[in-house]
């Protein structure tokens, strides 16, 4: 058993948790239930960060003393991992006698390596940063990169680390261990720093008081973001060098944003080669969040409503859009209508139907789960199948590939739906059939076993309730297939994930302004004769592929399967669909339509969708055989 030690950075109490902060440690949550699930030993550590000059003044305008600010704010965030479905083994608080032990012996061995110093500092200093920026981080006018905010100029006394004699040590560490850091851009944004010289960083304010204070001069407190990065040693017992310590230490993942990278992949492993103490394995930044394509802004309004998004969808839907949707360490948007589309499609079509159709069948024909006599086509494909979805799953995790790791999980919920169906297995209840019918229901069980067992650390609660329904009470292997018991009875609740229809909310319309009256005249009717409306031709379809069209950001190139033929169609999907989610999907099609060209692109029909808040494929309940008319 190995061990897996994964961390969250610790989070600012000067304000209230957000959907950045949720990003974050959801991400490290799914890790380290991956690597329980693997037998590893696992400890997950995320917190708050309680002391310097932002937290003091958030206590004064609160008109409270700092340390009862942030006992009031610790819980705030408990209850809000609590709320997101974190795992974590340890809420870490700064303000802890552990951690302040802890911080106090490992400043006392930074002094006593020799690489400490005191001088006079003096720079450009961002208070909301709580940092000092050097001339080449800035441009000529001067202003945070991060809060876009003017800096001010700042001169004291302070404690000063010799970074700058670790430059050598960084780079060939980074050389040597390619992976240090991930991703590949993030690296080599550290390597051009490293190229470009490390200067010596001040460690200590003689200007703040709320904080802790240096054990060999302590008119000096050490500056907050170098305190922060001790906690993953001090929530281990680094002060008594505990076996838990001893187990863990050095972290396997510091998951953090990319904004603060620089301080946990450059200064805080230069500070422990000064202490001679082993670094962490592996520093992986991930994107920032933007909202329909702006910036996260208080004043602008622009925030992640996640109470209404996790009201309407559920929690499960929330985490699996993001971890779904956003492409790990690039930045992600979050999108209201991309959750609903994700939501219906993937969550209630895809998994809740295959669920609820298999369930149906086998509480109709069988007394349990019927035992599995027949074999027959596809069989060994799905079993196949199943243990090659365990193996990519393994390769996306270990690269951060969430999103991969989650679409290589739906091809084989996509291709179960296709197996019930290519086996027509309702047809199937004569006593001559009826075998063959329970070999194809187990193996579907047992493939929705695989699946919840496989999603279980992205949507923890539902991998329960698929469990739940077929009979099992935990069942968390993926070791080999033919393990789900026969004849236990399975129990077909309510859906997993009821389709969600969200209304196109009323916009106030301007009032209109007075007409002379007019005699009425008689209103045209909206009404389509029954006769015109038979002369659709609606076909059951499935998309083979999907591609964009150049220069038309709203337009997809699909190619549909119609049983007898396969046609070339134009789709204004791209804005609500991506190309490799729409590829194995029953749709609905206008089989009749006269032939048009769209950009440049021929298309023989029209695919059925509806529109609201989002754009939405009509999809059926149930696979049916391609080319089926639809009335």
């Amino acid at each position: 058993m190995s061990a897996f030690y994964v961390t969250t950075p610790i989070y600012y109490v000067n304000g209230e948790p957000h959907a950045g902060h949720g990003y974050s440690t959801i991400v490290a949550d799914t890790l380290a239930r991956y690597h329980r699930l693997k037998g590893n030993d696992v400890f997950f550590l995320t917190g708050v960060d309680e002391h310097g000059a932002n937290v003091y003044k958030a206590a004064e305008e609160a008109g409270l003393a700092p340390q009862a600010y942030c006992d009031k704010m610790a819980p705030i965030f408990m209850k809000f991992w609590e709320g997101l479905n974190i795992s974590n083994d340890i809420f870490m608080r700064t303000t802890s006698d552990m951690h302040k032990r802890g911080a106090e012996k490992f400043l006392t061995a930074l002094h006593d390596s020799g690489d400490v110093y005191k001088g006079s500092y003096e720079g450009h200093y961002c208070r909301p940063c709580e940092r000092f920026f050097t001339e080449k981080d800035l441009t000529d006018e001067k202003i945070c990169p991060i809060h876009k905010l003017p800096l001010e100029w700042l001169e004291e006394e302070n404690y000063f680390f010799r970074l700058s004699k670790y430059q050598d040590r960084l780079l060939a560490h980074f050389h040597e261990n390619p992976d240090f850091v991930y991703p590949a851009a993030r690296r080599n944004e550290l390597l051009s720093v490293l190229d470009s010289g490390l200067e010596d960083i001040s460690i200590s304010r003689a200007s703040v008081s709320w904080g802790i204070s240096l054990p060999f001069d302590p008119e000096h407190i050490v500056y907050v973001w170098i305190e922060a990065l001790m906690n993953y040693m001090t929530a281990l017992g680094y002060e008594t060098e505990s076996e838990q310590y001893r187990t863990f230490w050095p972290a396997t993942v510091h998951l953090m944003g990319k904004d603060i990278i620089r301080f946990h992949a450059l200064i805080w492993p230069a500070m422990l080669m000064a202490v001679n103490l082993p670094l962490p394995k592996q520093i992986v930044a991930h994107g920032m969040m933007t909202k329909d394509g702006e910036a996260l802004s208080k004043t602008r309004g622009i925030f992640v409503d996640m109470d209404t998004d996790i009201a309407t969808y559920g929690l499960d839907a929330f985490r699996y859009y993001l971890l779904r949707e956003f492409s790990f360490g690039n930045d992600g948007d979050y999108r209201p209508t991309r959750l609903h589309a994700r939501y219906n499609a993937d969550l209630a079509n895809d998994l809740g139907n295959l669920l609820n159709r298999v369930l149906g069948l086998v509480n109709k024909n069988f007394e349990g789960i019927p035992e599995p006599t027949t074999p027959g086509e596809f069989d060994d494909e799905i079993t196949a199948m199943a243990q090659t979805t365990v193996d990519k799953l393994d390769e996306h995790i270990k690269a951060f590939a969430f999103d991969a790791a989650l679409e290589t999980i739906w091809e084989f919920v996509r291709r179960i739906n296709r197996y019930v169906q290519q086996t027509q297995v309702w047809t199937l209840a004569k006593p001559e059939t009826k075998p063959r019918m329970g070999t194809i229901l187990y193996n579907s069980l047992e493939a929705l076993r695989f699946i919840s067992v496989l999603i279980s650390p992205f949507v923890p609660d539902t991998a329960g309730k698929i469990q739940k329904q077929i009979g099992l009470a935990e069942f968390d292997t993926v070791a080999a297939w033919g393990r789900l018991p026969v004849g236990l009875t399975v129990s077909r609740g309510e859906p997993i994930f009821p389709r969600v229809d969200v209304k196109k909310q009323k916009q106030p319309q301007p009032k209109a302004a007075a007409q002379p009256k007019q005699k009425k005249a008689k209103e045209t009717s909206s009404l389509v004769p029954f006769a015109d409306f038979q002369k659709l031709d609606l076909r059951v379809a499935r998309i083979l592929g999907a591609e964009p069209i150049e220069g038309a950001d709203r337009l997809l190139k699909l190619q549909v399967d119609l049983g007898t033929e396969t046609r070339q169609l134009v789709a204004g999907i791209a804005e609500h669909y991506k190309p490799d989610a729409l590829v194995g999907k029953q749709v609905i099609v206008v089989a009749n339509l006269e032939p048009a060209t769209i950009r440049g692109v021929e298309s023989h029909g029209m695919v059925l969708a509806g529109s609201g808040d989002s754009v939405v494929l009509a999809t059926l309940e149930t696979e049916m055989s391609l080319g089926t008319q639809v009335r």
